[in-house]
């Protein structure tokens, strides 16, 4: 069996085992005209949608979040209070197919971490430890600010606002950043433990949705003098450190809440298209910058806020 069968065969058990819910999970009763209300809602081809919409925007710098929260909205997904939780947790639970894109795609360093954590490779030892230190500040900032993150950020004009800034910070720094990064800079095996820590607080920044979590670790870890591959391949596995927490956390605590209104197979359908689409993505923006800067990003984060800010004056959103 190859790594990418072995792995998705056990990134969708465990989502299953999950799914199914632990003993006193969440559950939700819903009316037979709500349960006839999310079969509409939640359809397979939304679910491609939702699925693809996740795969192509997670490990770009334009923000998974935002795009989905805006996706959402136009496919009216997760509007009636009985199906809003569900909904959040199946933007959360397609992150794995993200997720499982980069076990795949970086499977020796991924192999070479894990055999750090055995004793059996100095560098991925090192590895493990900055990426272990980097994770920590996002984690406990995370699990501190979670339901004022949701109440108050969670909505189109945080994510408009976060797309601004952003693409205000790749005009300003990014590119400079970015020519420093291939003309000189250390490799990830040189990451010092600040450096860690500085690139983990930037992530935090993330937390603000629209923000994007690749954007800031790539230019955290630019800035503290890594090569634009370092930085780029830091970046993408520190993401599976963190959406993997975050995907597990909510899979268990409202996995079966999602499964009672939605079912398994629209879930199952987004998990399989975000993991094709996250391979492309990713796959794309590698060779991309090896000859081109972010500004293209920029741009696009530009048109996404424009685009979004006239969708709310237009009550589409």
């Amino acid at each position: 069996m190859s790594f990418a069968a072995f792995a998705a065969a056990c990134c969708a058990c465990a989502l299953t085992f999950a799914m199914a819910g632990p003993a006193g999970a969440k559950t939700v009763t819903l009316t037979k005209a709500e349960k006839a209300a999310a079969k509409h809602e939640l359809t397979a081809s939304k679910a491609t949608v939702l699925g693809v919409v996740e795969g192509l925007t997670e490990f770009l710098p334009v923000s998974s979040t935002g795009h989905l929260l805006v996706a959402e909205r136009l496919m009216h997904v997760g509007d009636k209070t009985a199906t809003k939780d569900a909904a959040d947790t199946y933007t959360i639970v397609i992150q794995a197919g993200a997720i499982l894109a980069i076990l795949v795609l970086f499977r020796k360093r991924i192999g070479e971490i894990i055999a750090g954590l055995f004793g059996r490779s100095v560098v991925g030892r090192r590895l493990l430890i900055v990426l272990v230190l980097a994770f920590i500040p996002a984690a406990v900032i995370g699990l501190a600010a979670e339901s004022k993150i949701k109440e108050h950020l969670l909505k189109p004009w945080p994510v408009v606002g976060a797309w601004l800034v952003g693409a205000a910070a790749i005009f300003l720094i990014g590119s400079r950043l970015h020519h420093a990064g291939q003309s000189s800079g250390r490799g990830i095996a040189d990451i010092t433990n600040r450096d860690a820590l500085i690139i983990g607080f930037a992530q935090a920044l993330a937390l603000w949705p629209g923000t994007s979590r690749s954007l800031v670790t790539i230019l955290a870890a630019l800035l503290v003098g890594l090569s634009l591959a370092a930085a780029v391949e830091f970046s993408f596995i520190l993401g599976l450190l963190t959406l993997g927490a975050a995907t597990a956390k909510d899979v268990v605590s409202n996995g079966k809440q999602l499964t009672d209104v939605y079912g398994v197979v629209n879930p199952a359908i987004g998990f399989v298209i975000a993991f094709i689409a996250a391979i492309i993505a990713v796959r794309w923006m590698l060779v991309y910058l090896q000859r081109h800067d972010l500004k293209v990003f920029a741009w696009y984060r530009l048109a996404a806020g424009v685009a979004t800010i006239a969708l709310i004056a237009s009550s589409k959103i």
